[in-house]
């Protein structure tokens, strides 16, 4: 049923229809919208604007993009007025297509898109835009919620382990009895780790259960809002914002992900990736290895179809142990931290993303490495500062922007975690100190000017 609503809609509304001057010789204009600092995401705006992008940015203050170069024009997100920071960046920088880079700035752009609905004939040109960025609105919700992403993906035929929308220990009890331990629990609308848990027991499950869907604390909400200079709880903490949890079943095997460049359902570039380290057991991954899988490959496409999607998507897979088989274990409707990455013909999203929105043909950046495993920068310099991938595999350290390199390595909350290890490096040391720190697998020094207020003793 929302295949056909979808393709219905696509064949309704003329909504890829691009500003005046697109495709014309004029660069298009890429809105990147955030409500976090990754770094990951100043890699991105870096790509497009070597693409050919003109790049701006609605953002927190204190963005990595500021060390980049690439973006013309930032402007301020607010996390107590989410949807006029973001309705003010859209006026102003009169984007061909928003980029969302996190799943709170796609839930505020699905918020505006309702608003501007609302609205009638005035909110016309936001709804233009927004769906031509993210594709069918019958989508929106979908993709907001884990279990409608899986029971999409189930009636299209996919690999998926079965996963249910859980309202209390009630439901999860009777959830567990079916599909037993260990399982994974997941709250909607999060990311980077930050909402997952591996459960092994009952009681374990419910006690995280409580822990996932809880409003934000007050303290923690207060804390992110006055020392991190982030506003992104604020709202949910005032709200008392419950969240939704899903349990699913838990899938032996290795951890894979996609990231695609999708364009009115179909994907025109796309890179496929083994995880082979992360930050924490349910965190980012630090090190990754790109394959060629024909199951994940073809999952995207179905998806992507399906769903009617438009712009940078992830998808996150289980590649089941005995078999290798791709269980398709969530979407993610942006940006993830891999996509700045050029790996040749149909695995350049940068370059799939100028070509569509440009209406010229793709022209391909050269491939970064010819190394199948990849380093993340800071991340697994991070993670572990003697990592033999650092020398082994290609480091992606963004050597062109040395103000960039400066803040991934001085990152405070970065460090903070880095710092924790009980078996600090050199590296470690010499950041600690404020030396010069020579990165493994390079003979480039980076000068860390440490803040040292912010260290911990």
């Amino acid at each position: 049923m929302l295949e056909h609503d979808i393709k219905s809609f696509h064949r309704a509304v003329p909504v890829f229809v691009l500003r005046e001057g697109a495709g014309t010789g004029v660069n298009p204009q890429v809105l990147l919208a955030t409500t976090c600092r990754w770094f990951q995401t100043a890699r991105l705006a870096m790509a497009l604007a070597d693409a050919g992008c003109e790049v701006s940015a609605v953002c927190p203050p204190g963005h990595p993009f500021a060390h980049t170069g690439a973006v013309r024009r930032s402007y301020t997100y607010h996390g107590l007025a989410p949807l006029s920071s973001f309705s003010q960046a859209l006026t102003g920088a009169k984007p061909d297509l928003i980029v969302a880079l996190d799943d709170l700035a796609v839930w505020h752009l699905h918020q505006l898109h309702a608003q501007a609905l609302r609205r009638g004939s005035a909110g016309a040109g936001t709804c233009a835009l927004i769906e031509r960025s993210l594709g069918a609105p019958e989508s929106f919700p979908v993709v907001s919620a884990r279990s409608a992403c899986i029971r999409q993906a189930q009636a299209a035929g996919l690999r998926v382990p079965r996963t249910e929308a859980i309202a209390g220990a009630e439901e999860l009890r009777r959830w567990a009895a079916g599909a037993g331990f260990p399982a994974m629990l997941k709250a909607d609308h999060s990311s980077g780790g930050d909402g997952v848990r591996m459960v092994r027991s009952m009681e374990e499950a419910e006690r995280s259960l409580r822990a996932l869907a809880a409003p934000p604390l007050w303290a923690r909400a207060a804390k992110r809002a006055l020392v991190d200079r982030d506003q992104t709880l604020v709202w949910p903490a005032l709200r008392r914002q419950r969240a939704v949890v899903n349990a699913q079943a838990f899938v032996a095997g290795r951890e894979a992900t996609s990231t695609v460049f999708c364009w009115q359902g179909r994907v025109l570039a796309g890179l496929h990736f083994e995880v082979l380290h992360k930050a924490t057991a349910a965190g980012h991954a630090t090190v990754l290895r790109w394959i060629d899988h024909a199951e994940m490959t073809a999952a995207a496409e179905v998806m992507a179809r399906r769903l009617g999607l438009s712009g940078i998507c992830g998808f996150d897979f289980m590649l089941e142990a005995d078999t290798g088989h791709a269980y398709l274990i969530e979407i993610n409707p942006r940006a993830t931290q891999v996509g700045h990455l050029a790996l040749g013909a149909g695995r350049d999203l940068p370059a799939a993303l100028y070509a569509a929105v440009s209406g010229k043909m793709v022209q391909a950046a050269p491939k970064v490495t010819e190394k199948d495993t990849i380093a993340l920068f800071p991340q697994e310099w991070i993670r572990d500062s003697a990592s033999p991938f650092l020398r082994s595999a290609y480091h992606d350290v963004p050597w062109q922007a040395p103000a960039l390199v400066r803040e991934g390595a001085r990152s405070r909350q970065k460090q903070s975690a880095w710092y924790s290890r009980p078996n600090r490096g050199p590296a470690a040391s010499a950041a600690r100190s404020g030396k010069l720190v020579t990165l493994p697998g390079t003979t480039a020094a980076v000068g860390i000017a440490a803040d040292r207020e912010s260290l911990p003793s």
